[in-house]
């Protein structure tokens, strides 16, 4: 489990294909002494553990679904990404939960910047879209943010200063693809409410008429 708050920004070393996937090594000094092998940790978004060290350099075996359903199979050496490690207890929680399951892929249409704001629009498939809700929360790339608005099958998020400068959404242009985790509980409501419908009638038109939602 994570937060979406990066720790730090790292350097993709090299990618090399092994069976059943690729392996990944990042340059990632600020967390390598920290993780053992075995640990859990978030790569732009993507939940997935060290296999290997070698100095300040980790490395992740990566199977052919994550690959597929993420932008890790795009990546080459030199591309940046975000690292994040699994919570501990006790940790502060000042994102949201970030599962590190990606949903899949959205891409960049366009970037607001007037009024002196950094607005990114993004589409994603009509099958995630039921989870995009206006001001509820959603990782982009590993990075918990919230969803300002949502217009005609695309949604918006709102960058800050803090998130340009301390993650790898600075280099957001339009046509960049992006891994996409939904809310977990925003998830779970929906899937629920969907089987609920089917099973028994209920809806969120008739809990509305009967003033319980």
């Amino acid at each position: 489990m994570f937060t979406g708050i990066v720790e730090s920004v790292a350097t993709i070393e090299g990618t090399q294909a092994v069976p059943g996937g690729r392996r990944l090594r990042v340059a990632a000094p600020s967390i390598a002494d920290d993780c053992a092998l075995g640990a859990s940790v978030c790569i732009s978004g993507v939940c997935l553990t060290v296999a290997g060290r070698a100095g300040d350099a980790l490395e992740f075996d990566v199977i052919t679904e994550t690959l597929e359903r993420s932008t890790l199979g795009a990546l080459r050496k030199g591309d940046r990404v975000n690292l994040e490690r699994s919570l501990t207890v006790g940790d502060r929680l000042d994102g949201h939960f970030v599962q590190g399951h990606v949903d899949g892929t959205g891409t960049v249409t366009r970037i607001d910047t007037s009024g002196g704001q950094h607005c990114v629009w993004l589409r994603t498939s009509s099958e995630l879209l039921p989870y995009v809700i206006p001001k509820g929360s959603i990782a982009i790339d590993g990075v918990s943010l919230t969803i300002a608005s949502l217009r005609s099958g695309e949604f918006s998020v709102a960058l800050i200063p803090t998130t340009l400068d301390q993650t790898t959404l600075s280099s957001l242009t339009p046509g960049r693809r992006v891994n996409i985790e939904t809310d977990v509980i925003t998830r779970t409501i929906v899937h629920r409410m969907s089987m609920l419908e089917g099973a028994h009638g209920v809806s969120l038109s008739a809990l509305r008429q009967a003033g319980l939602a």
